[in-house]
């Protein structure tokens, strides 16, 4: 047995799961509602606050999925209930964000050009700038998926680089810095 697999999710009061008979597991929480399509060999249950889910047999396949499909749905629980959280930190002399619109990010990076970058209604975006302090994006929604998906992209603009140590990063990660070039004797 998948060791992710056979652990049972515990289901939080204020959250439901419903599977339809597709195989289509519906969450629904205070945070929001995601809908994750499962694998027609891989079976979902619901008993009172526990949702359990068995695969037929141990063919690579469906061993494969077993603990995938349970990690999506424990995921989504999660989402639904706590949400997920992430916060960025642009670090380089003049980087800039605003908030011009609701949903709609403006990067200033060090290109001759503006970034703009909209962002879907799922994600709740706040950013701060303080003066002499590095200006940081919050990013906060109930679906993994997309605030990872989100985030790649938004470092994808300028990556941590190792020797001046400027980019966009996580809150708390540490670029391991490289020496440059060293003078000839």
């Amino acid at each position: 047995m998948s060791r992710i697999g056979k652990l049972p999710i515990a289901i939080p009061a204020g959250v439901t799961i419903a599977v339809s008979p597709e195989n289509v597991v519906t969450v629904k929480g205070p945070k929001g509602e995601l809908v994750q399509a499962v694998d027609k060999n891989i079976t979902v249950t619901v008993e009172e606050n526990v949702c359990h889910v068995t695969r037929p047999n141990d063919e690579k396949e469906n061993r494969s999925k077993h603990g995938l499909y349970r990690a999506l749905i424990y995921n989504m629980v999660y989402g639904v209930s706590e949400g997920y959280k992430k916060v960025l930190q642009l670090h380089g002399v003049g980087y800039r964000v605003e908030l011009s619109q609701p949903q709609l990010l403006n990067f200033s990076l060090g290109y001759t050009h503006p970034i703009y970058l909209l962002l879907p209604k799922e994600v709740k975006v706040e950013t701060k700038s303080e003066r002499n302090q590095d200006p940081l994006i919050m990013l906060e929604s109930a679906d993994k998926q997309l605030i990872g998906q989100i985030c790649a992209k938004i470092r994808s603009f300028r990556k941590p680089e190792p020797y001046k140590g400027k980019g966009i990063l996580f809150q708390g990660e540490v670029v391991r810095r490289k020496a440059g070039k060293s003078a000839s004797k």
